[in-house]
């Protein structure tokens, strides 16, 4: 199969951009022809290193430009001859909508942030691919068929995005909690922040590393600068390699207000965290319902603080938990979210065609 699939641009720490490279690559790796346009980034490189033939499409939006692009992503899809489009994004599903109609080509459109009011637009596309099930439960609540959707779990095992990266675990002051992550409010900083100062004013060897930028970060250094922890928390802005920190870490903590399935999850599985997560949106799906990782209510520090507690206070009941988030971890490889992308493609094509749809 001929694989395009379309992006705003391939820049790294942007999640969405990290799961379609991985996804790109491994289609590469089970026998197909894939190629990928958008504005260009900082993948391109391993993309073509990993026979992903890479093209520009500028998702600027302007009128003029799109309208350009309407033309030059008509061409691509044409003369590359792509069995299939497959838009990551908003503008990429607006784009290629069009396109696809006219070529008689099937869009499939992935939801990766459900939680934007413009991902209604992602209905555009002939199947809908969710990245969680509860983010399909939010598209079907929007409008969009459930006939149409398809869950795709995220998963990072195996990413080219790590072959030859160096794997040698950081040095952290232990007991070690590290929080990885874009500095937005939805990611529920400020509850690990108060969760955390409890923690340490009962074991005052605790550390908190948060690894991330965002435009919020300046802010939250503010905020625990005030703190009676804040010797003990260390900012350690973005890093192109989160990898070796999470090796290096006891606790992986993740207080989201809402998050359709964070990839840092399945990173922070195999690195072998113990992971303490909230109860919202695709979290509990990747942490395999609580088997994999301990969940706690979404906005409540105070019992953030308590799970925090028992993991820094009991080594055996933190390596419990280590050890329990093995538990199915194949299931996150990168090569199974490509296998059930492909059997989403074979259903679209069967659509377009006016075929009835398999039946599972």
């Amino acid at each position: 199969m001929r694989v395009l699939h379309l992006l705003n641009h391939t820049n790294r720490l942007n999640g969405h951009v990290h799961a379609a490279i991985d996804l790109a690559c491994a289609q590469v790796k089970l026998g197909h022809s894939v190629a990928v346009a958008s504005g260009g980034g900082d993948f391109d490189a391993l993309l073509a290193a990993n026979k992903v033939d890479t093209m520009l499409l500028s998702h600027e939006r302007r009128p003029a430009t799109l309208m350009k692009g309407l033309g030059v992503l008509y061409r691509q899809a044409r003369d590359w001859r792509a069995d299939v489009v497959h838009a990551h994004m908003m503008t990429s599903a607006v784009l290629a909508w069009p396109v696809c109609k006219i070529l008689g080509i099937p869009l499939v459109t992935t939801v990766h942030n459900e939680f934007q009011r413009s991902s209604i637009l992602m209905g555009l596309g002939t199947r809908v691919i969710a990245v969680s099930a509860a983010v399909a439960r939010s598209m079907q609540r929007r409008g969009i068929p459930k006939s149409r959707l398809n869950v795709v779990l995220n998963g990072t095992i195996g990413s080219v995005r790590f072959e030859g990266k160096d794997r040698t675990p950081r040095h952290l002051d232990s007991p070690a909690i590290i929080f990885v992550g874009g500095q937005h409010p939805r990611k529920g900083l400020p509850d690990l922040f108060a969760a955390f100062s409890t923690v340490y004013k009962k074991n005052s060897g605790a550390r908190l590393y948060v690894v991330g930028a965002g435009p919020y970060l300046d802010t939250y250094i503010n905020l625990v600068s005030t703190m009676e922890c804040a010797s003990a928390v260390t900012f350690m802005g973005a890093q192109d390699d989160p990898f070796p920190f999470l090796l290096g870490a006891d606790v992986f903590v993740l207080p989201s207000h809402a998050d359709p399935a964070p990839l840092v999850l399945s990173e922070a599985r195999e690195a072998g965290c113990a992971i303490v997560a909230t109860d919202v949106d695709g979290i509990p799906e990747l942490l395999e319902h609580g088997k994999a990782g301990i969940l706690v209510p979404s906005r409540e520090p105070a019992r953030l603080s308590e799970v925090l507690c028992s993991l820094v206070e009991n080594s055996g009941t933190l390596l419990e938990w280590r050890k329990n988030s093995q538990f199915n971890l194949e299931h996150l490889r990168i090569e199974r979210v490509a296998r059930e992308t492909l059997e989403v493609y074979a259903a679209a094509s069967r659509r377009s065609r006016g075929q009835p749809a398999k039946r599972a």
